[in-house]
């Protein structure tokens, strides 16, 4: 589908009877957003994104025929990855998708112009949208498990005491090389340890062994663990250092992020209480620069010719002498 194509454009607050109307039937693709925030309603976050506007958040809606499609990702400052946070409404059975089809599309090219290489969503394998997804050139790069603790139903065994500290500027270089340790190659090149947010390290021996990203909301806490495979201490300690080390626990549950590279310790996470989610796709989009067409000065239409002096001396004479 060429851009031509593609009636897309960002919203405005003209919109927004149509954005209430269309986000009450919205596909979250930010794991960490659905799992903690209130998504819908007249407070939720996506509605308050629209009559707030956050800085790096780009909201766009697409149009094919009678279909209507929000969608909206977000960009960090100096990160190359956008990652789509929802689309609204969701796809239904044998339902035309060119609308979706579009506002991806949108996405993608909205998303290049800000500077951006990838665009990133995190669907269910199950949701209708992930065929969509796959014809609109995204590729699957992980697969990962959100698992669930309910507020108060951990269950304690007889662990190491192991106690998780907050992150510091300082770990910055541990958490990075852990990191690269454990995340493979494909997927490092399109996400990035959230080291500018909360964060929960382990070190031992000079090294951070343990680094659990964090992120809090009025529904939940959604964490994604990073562990060294050569880890020194048993794995229910960790899990049981994360949940002494978050408070609120006694309130909300835990969302735990297990991508198929780490999936070696859901065993512990089975035995302490957490229950499996949905499995999802980690869908990434490869976005092309444009290439803006080289731009030159006109040639004047009246050439002159400049004569060439002629030498002062026959031109076997000269040849002769430099032979000479």
């Amino acid at each position: 589908m060429s851009a031509r194509d593609i009636d897309a454009r960002p919203v405005t607050l003209v919109d927004i009877p149509l954005v209430m109307r269309l986000t009450d039937d919205s596909v979250i693709l930010d794991s960490a957003l659905g799992y903690t925030r209130d998504v819908h309603g007249p407070n939720g976050a996506l509605l308050s994104s629209i009559l707030l506007p956050q800085r790096g958040l780009i909201t766009l809606l697409a149009r094919s025929d009678k279909q209507q499609v929000i969608g909206q990702f977000r960009l960090k400052p100096d990160d190359p990855n956008a990652h789509i946070v929802y689309v609204a409404p969701g796809i239904h059975a044998e339902q035309e998708d060119t609308a979706w089809l579009n506002v991806f599309d949108a996405m993608a090219r909205e998303a290049g112009k800000h500077q951006a290489h990838t665009l990133i969503a995190e669907v269910n394998e199950s949701s209708l949208l992930f065929e969509t997804m796959r014809q609109c050139g995204f590729a699957v790069y992980a697969r990962q498990q959100i698992w669930r603790l309910d507020a108060n139903s951990f269950n304690h065994h007889p662990v190491q005491n192991i106690v998780l500290r907050e992150q510091t500027d300082a770990d910055v270089p541990g958490i990075l090389s852990l990191f690269s340790a454990v995340v493979p190659g494909m997927l490092q090149q399109v996400t990035t340890p959230a080291i500018d947010e909360r964060g929960l390290v382990l070190k031992m021996n000079d090294h951070i062994e343990v680094f659990v990203a964090v992120v809090e909301g009025k529904n939940g806490i959604f964490v994604t663990p990073y562990l060294h495979p050569d880890l020194q201490v048993d794995t229910p300690s960790v899990f049981a250092a994360i949940v002494k080390a978050l408070p609120r626990l006694d309130k909300l549950p835990l969302y735990v992020c297990v991508r198929r590279h780490q999936d070696w310790f859901t065993m512990s996470l089975h035995a302490l209480g957490f229950k499996p989610g949905p499995l999802q796709a980690v869908m990434v989009r490869h976005i092309t620069a444009g290439v803006r067409q080289a731009r030159f000065e006109s040639i004047p239409k009246g050439l002159r010719a400049t004569p060439v002096k002629p030498p002062t001396r026959p031109l076997h004479e000269i040849s002769l002498q430099s032979e000479m």
